[in-house]
């Protein structure tokens, strides 16, 4: 019951936050520098079973380890790991395997997978310790 609590709480933070830089801060800047290669409008589909899956490894591997050791520090740092990983690795075959792939972007969504997913891990924990305590 508290893994399915925590990836309510993460998935509401991870989207509210996500979509506010994907639709209005970071538009811009997307479609500047990849142009062509983004869809008129994504595939929505696919977007849902990437936030589904990536948040369920979130709470996975992050959330989890600071609940378990009651830190929302451990939850951050665990998260900001994983999303490191995951992005980068998103980033970087991109850049490796596609022409016009900007290595700006690889390293802005690098970044802003490291920083969204640190802050989502830590901040669940804090709402599940603050309402839900064990």
């Amino acid at each position: 019951m508290r893994f399915l609590a925590a990836y309510g709480i993460a998935a509401t933070i991870f989207l509210a936050i996500d979509l506010v830089w994907i639709g209005l801060v970071a538009r811009g800047f997307y479609a500047s520098r990849l142009g062509e290669l983004l869809l008129p409008q994504p595939r929505a589909g696919v977007a849902v079973i990437f936030y589904a899956v990536y948040v369920a490894g979130l709470v996975y591997f992050a959330v989890s380890a600071g609940l378990a050791n009651g830190s929302w520090q451990t939850a951050a740092l665990n998260g900001a790991l994983f999303g490191f990983f995951c992005y980068l690795t998103y980033d970087a075959t991109n850049y490796a395997t596609l022409a016009g792939y900007d290595p700006v972007v690889a390293i802005v969504d690098t970044l802003w997978g490291t920083v969204l997913s640190g802050f989502v891990a830590g901040a669940t924990v804090l709402v599940l310790q603050a309402f839900a305590p064990s």
